[in-house]
């Protein structure tokens, strides 16, 4: 009813009513019969009518009624045939379980069925000489007096006694009649079994103790005795006790996972998680995939990691979550059934491999399920970060002992702290170094600082040879495994590895130079096949600045003491992913976190290797590079004098003629050979281009580069690399400059 405010118009006389309201027609429809006229006054019920009211406001909602459909037709997005197959596929349920038919989980169920069933075995096996053989020998009388009562009884028919005397007692004598007549056959009967019963068990008795052996006799009596104790054990108190088996082993059910989401704040009053597959055992675990609320992401269950280890009644380093790359908000969880990461992960297979291709990945160690992770060290720099005693060397150590045993990988290893941990890498190793400290005339900082200056020079010169090689050889400008093993061309992988580099980079005297070197080969380096290892367990801006941190593409971090030393060793924003090495508990021994190497990133077991087991990889390592002509540097004897890397630049000034203003790099070692036989000749004997880049390597660290210069020879113009007489000047001037400063 719609209220109509009128105005009495003014030639109508005074009292007279005009209506103020007007009463409309609400026609009514039933919902299910919408054609039914409407019922009378006091027949309609509650909510089974519906009136329509126009809408005089909106002059375009005519035809329009309320529930239209908004969603497209089926038709319009007709399922493929590979859509319906994939989602068939992913509906589908394995026919055999994942610890059938996979190998590692077969092994696992393996060794716990091993370890659960000897357990009970030597449970029961400690306790059967001291409990249950003295609670036999009690019981055993008893049950001899129960099992004689029992066949008593059997035979002489007690349990019809009480009808007997009901029968009696209700005077009804030809049902006493009856039932004495039955008990008499029955009598009869059973005194004739028992009878001959009691013989035969008497004479198997006799023989026994007559003819059987000693043996047989102790064990029928031990059967006997065992018998009657069973019989006569109490009911409430069994003559085997319960093994109480150590081995925590719950079942997981969908009321904990919600109970954990709930309590993690993943979940809403209205919104709860979802089970797209059922929970089921996964090797020493439970595997459990949920679908989180709309709007809640992996990133989400991340962050709540521990409230949901909480609301599982578990420990956080027994819960393990992966993502899901078809659903952002799908979340698989692993629930071991015990601390994986406090498992040893064994010994490394290192020990038993003749050889090794560093060009792929070798086993590095296991992740928290057992199975096996791969490292590789290609085109990229690792950074290893760690408290003292973690497994930091141990863990480093373990991929310098996977590129010993490729005879084709070039070595450097330099350790900051003096350990026996390095020691015999001097087998194998082109270039080695301990400690801060010289000794006995050799400075390991100024062999650290030659050394980089040298693989400088080489990673120089191997971007300019490497763009200067046939496509055949090199088609992408880009080092092959054919080139790095290729001796003539000299350019083979390298792993160049710094221990403990905060004592390097602090040194007083050339700690901004090693700096400054160890920046340009982490960041240039890896991509013309030099790789960078850096360990350190003091990863702060002071020990280890941050411009040289950062050019690590792959970072490791084992146990630290707090998130933000974590965040410093895997990079900002690591914490925020969840990974952090601060959780992780001193018992972790050679376990951390690894990211960068791949696109995942997750916990690492590294095997073991010890110094004995090193030595031995080494042994065979240093064999190997003999047999194939590959042990250099200091590992051979071939140390470079110290004369000849400071004389170098006067050598070739020497040998320059005054009016020569460019000369060829070969003709320009020949000329140093006779200057020089015993430092020189060994290049005088190479092939005229290697003779060549083994000036060009050894001027680099100087800033002297070589360039084409053209010669007329017998008419034609050939062209060769050479040097500037200017620019040795120019080095010579500023190598004397530095000096008067120092």
């Amino acid at each position: 009813m719609t209220e109509t405010p009128v105005f009495t118009p003014p030639d109508d006389p005074e009292g007279i009513e005009r209506p103020t309201a007007d009463v409309l027609p609400f026609p009514l429809k039933k919902k299910t019969a919408p054609a039914v006229a409407a019922p009378d006054e006091g027949g309609s019920k509650p909510g089974e009518w519906e009136a329509e009211l126009p809408d005089a406001d909106d002059p375009e909602a005519d035809g329009l009624t309320d529930g239209a459909p908004v969603d497209p037709p089926r038709e319009a997005y007709p399922a493929s045939v590979a859509e319906w197959m994939e989602a068939k596929d992913k509906a589908r349920l394995p026919v055999l379980p994942d610890w059938v038919k996979l190998p590692d989980q077969r092994r696992a169920v393996r060794k716990w069925a091993v370890r659960h069933y000897s357990a009970v075995a030597g449970y029961h096996a400690v306790r059967l000489p001291v409990v249950y053989t003295p609670k036999i020998c009690l019981y055993a009388p008893r049950g001899a007096w129960r099992w004689s009562t029992a066949t008593g009884r059997w035979v002489f028919d007690t349990e019809g006694k009480s009808l007997r005397l009901a029968s009696v007692a209700n005077e009804d004598a030809a049902e006493y009649l009856k039932l004495s007549r039955q008990r008499n056959d029955r009598v009869r009967f059973r005194g004739i079994v028992a009878a001959i019963g009691g013989f035969i068990g008497l004479a198997a008795a006799l023989t026994l103790y007559v003819m059987a052996p000693s043996w047989l006799l102790l064990l029928s009596v031990a059967a006997l005795t065992t018998t009657l104790g069973v019989v006569g054990a109490p009911a409430d108190r069994p003559l085997i006790d319960m093994a109480k088996v150590s081995f925590r082993k719950r079942k997981l059910s969908s009321d904990i996972v919600i109970r954990a989401h709930e309590v993690a704040g993943l979940t809403s009053r209205d919104q709860t998680i979802g089970f797209p597959r059922p929970i089921g055992r996964d090797g020493d675990g439970w595997r459990v995939v949920v679908d989180l609320p709309y709007g809640k992401t992996f990133e989400d269950a991340m962050k709540a990691h521990a409230r949901l280890a909480s609301g599982m009644d578990i420990a956080p380093t027994q819960l393990f979550l992966d993502k899901d790359e078809t659903s952002g908000r799908r979340v698989s969880y692993w629930i071991a059934d015990r601390d994986p990461l406090a498992v040893p992960s064994g010994k490394s297979p290192l020990l038993g491999a003749t050889r090794v291709d560093f060009w792929k990945p070798f086993p590095w160690g296991v992740d928290e399920r057992g199975n096996p992770v791969m490292a590789s060290m290609l085109w990229l720099s690792l950074l290893v970060g760690a408290v003292p005693r973690q497994g930091k060397t141990f863990s480093a150590r373990t991929i310098a002992l996977a590129a010993a045993l490729d005879p084709y990988v070039r070595l450097y290893v330099f350790d900051g702290k003096a350990s026996p941990d390095w020691r015999n890498f001097a087998k194998v190793a082109h270039r080695i170094g301990f400690g801060i400290v010289p000794k006995n005339g050799f400075d390991p900082v100024a062999h650290l600082l030659t050394s980089l200056r040298e693989l400088k020079a080489d990673v120089e010169d191997r971007y300019h040879r490497l763009s200067e090689l046939p496509l055949h050889i090199c088609p992408e400008g880009k080092l092959t495994p054919e080139i790095s093993r290729d001796k003539k061309l000299n350019m083979p992988l390298t792993l160049f590895v710094v221990d403990e580099v905060q004592e390097y980079l602090t040194h007083p005297e050339h700690g901004k130079e090693i700096l400054s070197l160890m920046v340009y080969l982490a960041r240039v380096a890896p991509a013309v096949g030099v790789s960078v290892m850096t360990a350190t367990q003091k990863p702060d801006d002071k020990a280890c600045p941050s411009e040289l941190r950062d050019q690590h593409q792959a970072r490791f971090a084992l146990r630290v003491g707090a998130y933000q030393v974590s965040d410093t060793i895997l990079g900002a924003g690591s914490y925020s992913e969840g990974l952090d090495a601060s959780k992780l508990l001193k018992s972790h021994k050679g376990v951390g976190l690894l990211k960068g190497m791949s696109d995942d990133s997750g916990i690492v077991r590294t095997y073991l290797a010890d110094g004995r087991d090193a030595d031995r990889v080494l042994t065979r390592a240093a064999a190997l590079r003999e047999a194939e002509g590959t042990l250099s540097g200091d590992a051979a004897g071939q140390a470079p004098a110290p004369e000849t890397s400071v004389t170098v630049l006067d050598d070739v000034a020497a040998v320059l003629g005054k009016g020569e203003a460019k000369v060829w790099s070969e003709t320009v070692v020949d000329r140093l050979a006779d200057l020089r036989p015993d430092v020189y000749g060994p290049w005088a004997a190479l092939e005229p281009k290697p003779k060549a880049e083994a000036l060009t390597a050894a001027l680099k660290p100087y800033g002297v580069g070589t360039e084409q210069i053209g010669r007329r020879v017998e008419g034609k113009t050939v062209n060769k690399r050479g040097i500037k007489r200017d620019d040795v000047a120019t080095a010579i001037t500023e190598r004397n400059s530095s000096r008067d400063a120092g």
